[in-house]
């Protein structure tokens, strides 16, 4: 598939774009540390968008041939398949999983939200210890990788409101049948990534569809000044 197919596709996000590309682009297989350098994303946020072109079929792995010890590394290919494939197979995982969450737990919300929160600590790369990250440098962190899952995010410092507005959602056909535990699982992810920043900042609330197109996250951290 040329790349260019790619530029009407708003599922894909332009960071799983440029890992497409990339791939597409390569004379050779490439491991996650190989795309994660040339893409410039952190090494698990690479491996996230690989996986995910992996289970759409728009990427192949296998893994490497070595003669040395040492576990050997996947490497990825563009794969075959065409974007349209991808985008209903996740719309309907979606679906199903959080379908089955609702009916199979008793608190289905506090299970996603549980959830997000472990994978957006996986997502975002940890400081070191004993280091606090400011606010400001956390809400630009979680704002790129907002943007590199295909959030569409837009920062909005007001004064006593710090918000991230998210003008689309990746998962928005399964959040419109299923509200509660999709938009958990992406309040979990939010507070999971600045937990693990280790900031005094955290997603306090996230107001769902204020318009068709618009979501609305709530931070809050220590008091700003008027």
């Amino acid at each position: 598939m040329a790349s260019q197919d790619l530029q009407h596709e708003p599922y894909v996000g332009e960071s799983r774009r440029r890992v497409l590309e990339t791939l597409q682009a390569a004379d050779e297989p490439l491991g996650v540390g190989d795309v994660a350098g040339l893409v410039g994303l952190h090494p698990n946020t690479a491996r996230f968008h690989l996986d995910a072109l992996t289970e759409s079929a728009l990427a192949e792995r296998t893994r490497e041939e070595r003669d040395v010890p040492g576990r050997p590394r996947w490497l990825y290919t563009a794969g075959p398949a065409s974007i349209g494939t991808g985008r209903r197979s996740y719309q309907l995982l979606a679906q199903i999983l959080s379908s089955y969450l609702t009916s199979h737990t008793p608190h289905p919300g506090r299970a996603a939200l549980e959830a997000g929160e472990a994978w957006g600590h996986f997502l975002v790369e940890r400081p070191r210890p004993f280091t606090k990250t400011d606010e400001d440098t956390a809400t630009t962190t979680l704002v790129k990788t907002l943007d590199e899952l295909g959030f569409a995010p837009e920062r909005s410092d007001e004064v006593r409101d710090r918000k991230v507005l998210l003008h689309h959602c990746p998962f928005l056909e399964a959040a419109k049948e299923n509200q509660e535990v999709v938009c958990a699982v992406h309040l979990g992810l939010m507070r999971g990534a600045l937990g693990e920043l280790n900031t005094s900042l955290t997603a306090d609330r996230l107001d769902p569809l204020v318009t068709p197109s618009l979501c609305v996250t709530h931070l809050s951290g220590q008091a700003v000044p008027a």
